[in-house]
């Protein structure tokens, strides 16, 4: 069984910046908590809402899309598939679309003619997911490529719970925390060691489902999300993470440390969250964790596409050198969780 790769990845960022700060300035009672050093963002991008340039979820996918694909070796025409993995789906300014599927018209767009399309939704997980979909399709030899795609356009949240907040405590604080986003990966097959998905494994745990739930306002015509953050950020709910990796592992007669990872990706949704995640896997593993890429600060929670704007921006820095083995963490809600591992060598932006 041949194994995958990301062949190229593509990215898109909108250009207004909004801050931590102007957001808090909008509340009417201020948290009783400091916002921006739990989070750790300081600002996110938000798409553009101007009538004559409007950004929703599809023009968003479609910019990253067509990023990746200009540095790819393939024309739309040529992937067998596409798959869309955003949790807003926007089109047509704000007309919410669940059919038709949202990959079919990203696909018509491209001009992806024979490709295979569908979307997946599994909240923040939504592109680790569709990667887990076409590596094993590609790994079948059922695709010889295709496209995994996110346009996020998630910040009306934010506005919800700007209006709404009344008190110093509120469910839809962690809505302050998103940033608007696309991104963009292409999948083929792997020719060697150099640049390979090794493997990607992910599960649910469904018991903690009810703790993190987007949905129409209770209070106005927003949409909103309400996170049950003291239940969801705790000991238990990231032993899940270790657990399953550490059995996995087991079963193919390794351990964490002798993985040899360079670096670490954890999905973008706290900074005071994720040094406690890498604290317990070092316990749990016995070893030290790699160092943690990050960038919530400048981009905020980018939900689905999380890992890859950071793997797009620290490759554009020049943060990742060729030959790097990376982890890649998902947290979302559902609870869902699991681990990618890869090797990139070639992966240019």
């Amino acid at each position: 069984m041949s194994h995958s790769r990301f062949e190229s990845l593509g990215a898109y960022l909108p250009s207004k910046i909004v801050t931590t700060q102007e957001l808090i300035d909008q509340l009417k009672v201020p948290p009783s908590f400091d916002l921006e050093k739990i989070t750790g963002v300081k600002e996110r991008r938000v798409h553009d809402t101007n009538p004559d340039s409007y950004e929703d979820s599809f023009a968003i996918a479609i910019k990253a899309a067509q990023d990746c694909l200009s540095r790819s070796r393939y024309d739309a025409s040529e992937l067998d598939v596409i798959i869309s993995a955003s949790i807003t789906r926007s089109k047509d300014a704000t007309r919410m679309y669940m059919e038709p599927s949202f990959a079919g018209a990203i696909g018509r767009h491209l001009g992806a003619k024979k490709a295979i399309t569908f979307d997946v939704s599994n909240a923040c997980a939504g592109m680790l997911t569709g990667t887990y979909i076409l590596d094993r399709m590609i790994r079948s030899g059922a695709a010889r490529n295709g496209l995994v795609v996110s346009g996020e356009a998630i910040t009306p949240i934010s506005d919800t719970a700007a209006n709404e907040i009344s008190a110093k405590y509120d469910p839809q604080f962690a809505s302050l925390s998103v940033g608007d986003s696309g991104a963009a990966v292409v999948l083929d097959q792997a020719t060697d060691e150099n640049d390979v998905i090794h493997y990607i494994e992910m599960m649910t745990a469904a018991e903690y489902a009810q703790l993190c739930l987007g949905m129409p306002s209770d209070k106005s015509q927003g949409i909103a999300l309400y996170t049950d953050n003291r239940k969801m950020h705790n000991e238990d709910r990231f032993l899940l993470g270790t657990n399953t990796q550490r059995t996995f592992l087991e079963a193919r007669g390794s351990s964490f440390a002798e993985e040899n990872f360079d670096y670490i990706i954890h999905h973008q949704f706290g900074a005071a969250a994720i040094p406690w995640m890498n604290a317990i896997a070092e316990r749990e593993f016995g070893t030290p964790m790699p160092p943690d890429l990050r960038v919530i600060e400048k981009y905020g929670n980018t939900s689905t596409t999380s890992h890859f704007i950071v793997l797009h921006d620290q490759l554009s820095e020049q943060n990742i050198p060729a030959g790097a083995k990376l982890l890649m963490i998902p947290a979302a809600s559902g609870i869902v969780t699991g681990f990618l591992s890869t090797t990139i060598s070639s992966l240019k932006v």
